[in-house]
Formats: structure tokens, sequence, C-alpha cells
């Protein structure tokens, strides 16, 4: 394998005009090699081929397991399948191998199906909006966005209590036509958090028939939708608008 300066070498060279023979030549090095220097993109780099390791062993045990019950924790996980060794090689290794038996999060699906979902959120325009009183105040906009079609309906409420928000969706809701199967929504508390549910929510959603997903945190990529139209809102929709 040649080295890193050899690697830059032979782009400049090439990138010179030199002939590829003349480089070989030059550098003491095989007409072939320089050919795979040129055509690569990224500089040579060493990796080691994987082998078995202490975990190696464990890794059918473990995988059965976490094929039953994905969330279990490294260090039951460890007391299972009789390891002894360092705990932090082995949670390490249960770290690499949870993410393929997690189950598939519906909400992170590229594709949806008509009438299957929308999701909620709220935008907050990047200026304060004038009242009838005279004062300025910045107003959160309910935006809910029919995940096939992508139509967006939005309405400015007044607070981010849970009967403005109810009620916009009300009316949101009302411009879409129909009812989703299921309202995404992020962690607002207005909606819910975690297994709570705000007063007066599930009310609301018992009444339409559908059904609340409430978001984990740290899992923006799942309402990926409403973060491009927000994003839409502030680069398209606010500028030269008062």
């Amino acid at each position: 394998m040649i080295t890193l300066e050899d690697w830059a070498l032979i782009r400049r060279l090439a990138a010179d005009g030199v002939p590829k023979t003349r480089i070989a030549a030059q550098l003491g090095i095989s007409r072939t090699t320089v050919i795979k220097a040129v055509n690569s993109d990224a500089p040579p780099r060493y990796e080691r081929k994987a082998g078995p390791t202490s975990f190696t062993a464990f890794e059918p045990a473990v995988r059965a397991l976490l094929d039953e019950v994905p969330d279990m924790p490294a260090t039951v996980l460890a007391e299972r399948v009789g390891w002894t060794g360092s705990i932090r090689w082995f949670s390490e290794n249960v770290k690499r191998l949870r993410p393929d038996h997690r189950p598939v999060d519906p909400a992170d699906r590229i594709t949806w199906t008509v009438g299957d979902a929308a999701q909620g959120d709220l935008w907050f325009p990047p200026r304060k909006i004038p009242l009838e009183d005279g004062t300025t105040k910045l107003l959160p906009v309910l935006v809910i966005t029919a995940a096939h079609s992508r139509f967006i309906t939005g309405r400015m409420i007044p607070t981010r209590k849970t009967e403005d928000l109810l009620l916009g969706s009300w009316e949101l809701i009302q411009q879409l036509g129909r009812v989703p199967r299921r309202l995404i929504w992020d962690n607002e508390a207005g909606i819910g958090r975690g297994q709570r549910r705000a007063e007066g929510v599930a009310s609301f959603m018992g009444t339409l028939a559908t059904k609340l997903v409430l978001l984990p945190p740290n899992d923006p990529e799942s309402k990926g939708l409403l973060e491009r139209r927000n994003g839409w809102f502030e680069t398209s929709f606010m500028p030269g608008r008062s």
C-alpha cells in the first residue's frame, strides 16, 4: 500500500499531465498502483480485517434475546448469556447490535399511505404580530401537514394552551376534509408528553376516532415533514410580508 504522501503526489503529477508510466517509474511503483491512486476519491487507509473477539461466541445468544426484548439493558443481557468479562466492552458490542433488532418506527417511513397520518407542530414567526389593542406579541402558528399529499394547513392561535391547540386542530382538520388515522405530535405540553395526555386530548382524539402518536425525545427525523415546512415558512413565506 502506498503512503498518503505518495498518493497525494501521484494525483498532483497526474493532474499536471505527467503520464502514468513516468509517474510509476519515478516513484518505483507499478502502473496499476498509479491508476488506482488516480481513480480513488479518498486517501489510502489501512483497514484491519475484523476477526473473532471475546464477544463473538456470545453474539448469537445476545441477538436471540434482543429479538425478543430489543430494549433489554446490557447488564441484564450479560447476566443472561453468562458474560464474565468487561461490562464496558460488552455494552459497546450490544450498542452496535441493538439497532438491528429495534422495531421499525412507523413515523420514520419514507412512504406514507393515503389518509394514514398528519403531523402537527407549532411554528413561531420571527417577528411580533400587531394586536388590536396596539401591542405586539410573538404568537404561535399551529401547522398540520398531511403526510401523504404534503398539503399544509396553518392557523395562528393566541396561546399554546390545550384548548387553543384542540380548537385550532379541529379547524385545520375541517380544512383537510377528512380525519387522518393518526395525528403525530412532538412532545408539546398542551397535547402530551411521554405516556401523559393533556386534559381533554384523549376525548378529542376519541371523538375524531383517530390515534394520537407522541414522538419520543430526540427524534426530529420522524417529523421531518413539518421541519421542512417550517423552514419554507421562514425562507419563502415570511420575506416581504408584514
